[in-house]
């Protein structure tokens, strides 16, 4: 097996990285196209994380830090690739970031429904805080 490597996205890497979404992740958002991820990028250069294998795309995730709280989105594994470690060293990452950028807790996106999610996470000692609930509202259609 080749080596795990993980790095920031850049904008070359957008397409591969919207198609990875459809493939790896459970359904998509409003913001999961290519506008919203160069937007991200543009702003953050350092966020968005990808794990490659072998020159592939093999797991991603978004490490967002507002300059107050660190927040975890798209964290996505390869079908192919699952149960080897690739989604516990890319949230290994995401801590690295959020430590340099002065961050101290992490709060992650994670659907409802996502049992195989909810494993993970709590595997990498997240849990899920009963008092709050998420609001969402769409800002564009």
């Amino acid at each position: 097996m080749s080596e795990l490597r993980i790095r920031p996205a850049r904008p070359a890497d957008l397409g591969t990285v919207l198609a990875f979404w459809r493939k790896a992740a459970e359904g998509t958002s409003i913001s999961d196209d290519r506008d919203g991820v160069e937007r991200l990028v543009a702003r953050d250069p350092g966020a968005l994380l990808l794990a490659e294998r072998g020159g592939e795309l093999a797991g991603t995730v978004i490490a967002g830090f507002d300059g107050w709280r660190c927040h975890l989105y798209r964290l996505a594994v390869h079908p192919e690739h699952r149960r080897q470690g690739i989604g516990s060293a890319l949230l290994a990452a995401a801590e690295e970031r959020f430590a340099r950028l002065g961050g101290r807790r992490g709060d992650a996106m994670v659907l409802v429904g996502n049992e195989r999610a909810h494993h993970a996470w709590r595997a990498a000692g997240y849990a899920p805080e009963e008092r709050w609930r998420r609001w969402v509202k769409p800002l564009a259609e």
